[in-house]
């Protein structure tokens, strides 16, 4: 496995990471632990050391997951967690943040009980919470910190400006977004530029654009009825028959380079920068090794313009996010 530093002061980890929500919620229900378990070692086999998951994702339940998955081999693991997006059970599709001094000590207890852990490798703040000062949130978290709770601190979805802010109070080692081909909002509203700046590493998350960049979506009835993307507006209607057009381009261009569509949305998204270290999320080995096979591949400048020009910023149709989960995007 190749490696790639966490920001030029970070760690050294896998080239990519595994992002482990969809073991356990979002994309459909009837998960299968046994699979997840396999697949989380099988990552570990590979070489795979980032592994991210949070508290809300479950709730809870993705948490104790690797809890169990990792017991007798911790010491292989930059494990990461997120605090801060709060769901209710009377709610479970509603969002909120929760960015109190207070709550990141509860938090932090949590994490640690359900993944079986003295201390999280990183810790990001899941959403910027708008009623609490950035300066205040991330204070209490250069407490855990100092108190060998937590070795790095990051933030996920956080604008350029909030990372300056809170890279004042406490070094800030990680900025997670989402980013893919067909969601480069990085590029455009200064966040990566910031990264770049600061030091910051950038983890992309959903690089596969929640699997259509995998070409294996055809139809929003190939989703389950629980599935979250049935509500996404990038997987609606009009917008799903758009965006596939443009995944049928990256298909074309796959198979005439004798690779997978995912294979090369990922080794665009590495060819970003050598600062990027992507964490796409897979339940099931053969996905994973197809992913971790993106690492040894190499696009030509041509190559990486072709796809430039089938996805420039802002051409997916519709949305990554519905209105009331973006208002917690800053």
């Amino acid at each position: 496995m190749k490696t790639r530093r966490l920001g030029p002061q970070g760690p050294s980890l896998s080239a990519i990471g595994l992002g482990c929500m969809g073991m356990s919620d979002f994309y459909t229900t009837g998960a299968d632990e046994r699979e997840a378990i396999a697949t989380l070692h099988r990552a570990l086999d590979l070489g795979i050391s980032l592994f991210d998951t949070a508290d809300v994702y479950g709730p809870h339940s993705n948490e104790a997951l690797l809890g169990r998955a990792l017991k007798g081999k911790r010491e292989q693991v930059f494990l990461a967690s997120k605090f801060g997006l709060v769901r209710t059970p009377e709610q479970p599709a509603s969002r909120g943040a929760n960015g109190r001094p207070e709550y990141v000590r509860q938090a932090i207890e949590g994490s640690l009980a359900r993944l079986g852990t003295d201390h999280l490798d990183l810790y990001y703040l899941h959403r910027v919470d708008p009623q609490v000062p950035i300066e205040e949130t991330v204070g209490a978290m250069a407490e855990l910190v100092q108190a060998g709770k937590v070795r790095y601190l990051g933030l996920s979805e956080a604008s350029a400006e909030t990372l300056e802010r809170a890279h004042r109070v406490h070094t800030i080692s990680a900025l997670q977004s989402e980013y893919s081909l067909w969601t480069r909002d990085p590029e455009e509203n200064g966040v990566l530029a910031a990264c770049r700046r600061l030091g910051v590493g950038f983890v992309p998350y959903s690089p596969l654009g929640r699997g259509f960049l995998t070409g294996a979506l055809k139809s929003p009835a190939d989703f389950a009825a629980d599935d979250y993307r049935r509500f996404s507006p990038r997987f609606q209607g009009e917008n799903f028959a758009r965006n596939l057009a443009l995944v049928d381009k990256v298909a074309e261009l796959a198979a005439a380079k004798g690779v997978k569509p995912a294979q090369l949305a990922l080794a665009w998204v590495l060819a970003q920068g050598e600062h990027l270290v992507p964490i796409p999320g897979t339940k099931q080995r053969k996905y994973l090794d197809e992913n971790v096979a993106a690492v040894e591949l190499s696009l030509s400048a041509a190559e990486l313009a072709e796809l430039d020009a089938i996805f420039p910023a802002g051409i997916a149709a519709g949305g990554r996010y519905s209105a009331e989960v973006m208002r917690l995007v800053q």
